[in-house]
């Protein structure tokens, strides 16, 4: 078999008042009003590289951006272990940035319109640092592109991850897609 397979997370857990989430038959997960969204049991050894889709639907407020931790047996991986170089360009400017976090950004936006984004991961599951990759389109500015690329310097093996906006809430559809070897 080639191409990619769609992952059905194990669980999901959500937080924020009067969030919802819930995982699709199809394994996809719909999410509204969350303040943080993890997805466990999705990296496994039957992958090496994954790739996470999202919708992002009519944020709560303007975010600032959406983030996203490693995770491993419901535990967030929070240490400073995160460095990703970001690329924007929006209307008729472009800006770069080099960042070391206990988080690596997904998407930027500054509005409450919906936009999405696409993230590669390569690796997660295994024992070795884990690198990413994010395209990600806004509507800021009639139209804005975010790149991201960076690693999470730990050997350790993931199975699973947290996405959160940097204020508000964020609702939408994602999905995770194994890359067969």
């Amino acid at each position: 078999m080639n191409g990619l397979y769609l992952i059905k997370p194990t669980s999901i857990v959500s937080t924020g008042t009067g969030n919802s989430s819930s995982i699709n038959t199809n394994g996809s997960v719909t999410f509204s009003a969350c303040a943080t969204l993890s997805l466990n049991g999705v990296f496994s050894a039957d992958y090496d590289n994954y790739m996470i889709v999202c919708r992002n639907k009519n944020a709560s407020v303007a975010l600032d951006a959406i983030w996203l931790r490693l995770r491993l047996s419901g535990t967030d991986a929070t240490g400073t272990n995160y460095v990703y170089q970001g690329l924007g360009a929006g209307s008729t400017s472009v800006g770069g940035s080099r960042n070391t976090l206990d988080r690596l950004a997904l998407h930027s936006t500054t509005n409450t319109l919906d936009d999405g984004f696409v993230h590669w991961v390569y690796g997660p599951n295994l024992a070795q640092p884990t690198a990413f990759r994010t395209a990600s389109a806004s509507a800021v500015n009639s139209g804005s592109i975010y790149e991201y690329a960076g690693t999470h310097s730990l050997s350790t093996a993931y199975d699973g991850f947290t996405m959160y906006p940097g204020t508000g809430t964020i609702g939408g559809r994602v999905a995770v897609y194994g890359m067969v070897k």
